[in-house]
């Protein structure tokens, strides 16, 4: 079994970055056309399709719980990049950039992919959770929990619809993705904080060359002892091996992985199509032949970057253009 440890992982992010550069730098472009306001929060008066410039808000006002401290590690934020008319399709996505759970890739797999949605009209949200070894599961999944029921509950605020709140996840964001779309609950109605009475489950999962198993052959070494420690419980490797957890209830999903990714093998992602098709889900996935771990949208790759336009493709299909 071939592993990587997070210095490759890392390294492997840093190539993908710099062969992104290019197409990244169209997109800051296009977005800084509408900068015309500062990068700040809405106000209540201030129509939401006028303000361009992304805005930061904790996921927890009060402090997150479980966190070891005040410092910007401990406390996830959510940043939010409306769409130039959000409700133009109503729909959001969380993204969750990837990082084997140690660090976040948040330029080529946060920022331009958020920039990405916003012109398909789709207001992109990204999470920004905490990591290990600093912190393990749950904390991560009550994260990317707390995203979901957050912009749900205050669906209107940010110009979408309550029913099309969707999740996006890179390489471990796509385990955490993953996992949020396998471990969720339909909220607590008598919760004394109104955003946990949302419900969790996301709409629907975009998972891009994600880890979903954490057992051997094909899971993820660094990832696996991020989130989970040295010596975790192998019933723990085996709930958060998602393949093994998908039901009817599992959102719709669209995967995307390449036969040379050597960092995550394919295999996640074909394990996982598998288990939804075997329970009813509607999903689709692509795995391309060439292309390694960590590529991002890859827009200036003729073979792989289509695969975002397979995406659109697939958003538009289920009716998450439009309204």
């Amino acid at each position: 079994m071939r592993m990587f440890n997070n210095t490759g992982h890392r390294s492997l992010y840093k190539a993908a970055q710099r062969s992104s550069r290019a197409a990244l730098a169209v997109m800051v472009c296009a977005a800084a056309a509408f900068s015309q306001q500062p990068a700040s929060r809405p106000s209540a008066g201030t129509p939401a399709g006028l303000v361009a410039e992304p805005y930061t808000i904790p996921l927890w006002e009060h402090g997150a719980p479980g966190a070891f401290g005040q410092a910007p590690e401990d406390q996830p934020t959510l940043t939010v990049y409306l769409a130039v008319d959000p409700k133009a399709t109503g729909t959001a996505v969380i993204v969750a950039p990837g990082g084997s759970y140690g660090f976040l890739a948040v330029n080529h797999e946060g920022r331009q992919p958020a920039n990405w949605l916003n012109a398909l009209g789709v207001t992109a949200i990204v999470l920004r959770y905490r990591l290990g070894p600093r912190y393990h599961h749950p904390i991560e999944l009550g994260d990317a929990q707390r995203a979901i029921r957050l912009v749900r509950a205050r669906a209107a605020e940010f110009g979408v619809r309550p029913d099309r709140v969707g999740i996006m996840g890179f390489s471990a964001g796509g385990h955490l993705a993953s996992t949020a779309a396998t471990h969720f609950d339909d909220g607590d109605p008598g919760a004394a904080d109104p955003v946990d009475r949302a419900g969790s489950r996301p709409d629907f999962a975009i998972l891009i060359y994600p880890v979903i198993e954490m057992r051997p052959p094909y899971g993820h070494q660094g990832s696996a002892h991020n989130l989970l420690g040295d010596h975790p419980d192998p019933a723990l490797l085996d709930e958060l091996s998602n393949d093994l957890k998908v039901t009817p209830r599992t959102p719709p999903a669209f995967l995307f992985s390449t036969s040379e990714d050597a960092t995550v093998p394919p295999e996640n992602s074909v394990l996982f199509y598998l288990a939804l098709h075997k329970a009813g889900v509607p999903a689709e996935l692509h795995v391309f032949e060439k292309g390694p771990h960590g590529v991002g949208l890859d827009l200036s790759d003729p073979s792989d970057g289509i695969w975002p336009t397979l995406l659109a493709n697939w958003l538009r299909g289920r009716g998450l253009l439009s309204q």
